[in-house]
């Protein structure tokens, strides 16, 4: 018969103890609820994030638009902008356990100081239950998968005075800059979420080019406004004309004659 020492005893308890602590934090730790979505963007540029959610798999409840709005990250984009907005897996709303399934994306960036001087274009995160091997983003061993996308200004005149206003045309590229088609877009499942990181890494092209052809000329050192029919001409295409030219008004006022260094 073996007999302890009280010593021996008290050992034993603190043993069983820490066993049973052990046991208990294994069995409540958990994978994270969420994962942290951020961008690598150009100078002056901005995401708004809506994240949407659905019923989870298996689930036979549904929830009413009104009651499952979508939260919505950088809204306020001009006045505050913060690049990681960490995004829930799993949520509940009026009993129904939800799921993420997409993330809508706009890539905001303003040219002037007028309210409506900005360009606004359009990316997407997909989340599903199941996706073939070849269209998941692959995570690094540090848990970060980036997506890739270019994003390139297109000008053209508008209004009685030929004012420049700009369009932000965006595409998705590889990550050696390849452009491919269609808007910068990235798809993964629901498992390989949880506590990681989704980058979309954005560049901007070096050229700007016209909204449309035929309207404007490349000469050296820029590009030179068709003058069309008059200067009224709203179109103002050139149809083989390419000796007359206009004026037109920059966003910040001046009058040019070339764009984008205004004078030649």
């Amino acid at each position: 018969m073996q007999i302890f020492s009280s010593q021996q005893n008290s050992m034993l308890k603190f043993s069983a103890l820490a066993c049973c602590i052990t046991l208990i934090t294994g069995c409540a730790k958990s994978q994270p609820n969420t994962f942290t979505f951020t961008a690598d963007l150009p100078p002056d540029f901005a995401y708004v994030a809506a994240v949407y959610y659905v019923p989870a798999e298996g689930e036979a409840c549904t929830v009413a638009t009104k009651d499952n709005l979508a939260p919505v990250f950088n809204d306020q984009w001009r006045k505050e902008y913060k690049p990681d907005s960490e995004i829930e897996i799993h949520i509940t709303r009026k009993g129904c356990p939800l799921v993420v399934r997409r993330i809508e994306l706009e890539i905001n960036s303003a040219y002037g100081k007028d309210r409506g001087d900005f360009g606004r274009e359009s990316a997407m995160v997909v989340i599903r239950h199941e996706l073939k091997e070849q269209s998941k983003g692959i995570f690094s061993e540090a848990g970060e998968s980036v997506f890739y996308g270019q994003c390139q200004w297109l000008f053209r005149t508008a209004g009685a005075q030929r004012r420049i206003v700009k369009i932000l045309d965006c595409k998705t590229t590889d990550a050696q800059g390849q452009l491919g088609r269609g808007r910068p877009f990235a798809a993964y499942t629901l498992d390989q979420l949880p506590g990681k990181t989704v980058k979309m890494k954005i560049t901007l092209a070096t050229k700007e080019r016209p909204g449309w052809g035929d309207t404007w000329v490349e000469v050296p050192g820029g590009w030179k406004r068709c003058m069309g029919k008059n200067f009224e001409d709203q179109d103002a295409f050139c149809f083989g004309n390419y000796s007359d030219f206009s004026t037109f008004k920059m966003p910040d006022g001046r009058i040019c004659t070339i764009y984008p260094g205004c004078t030649e």
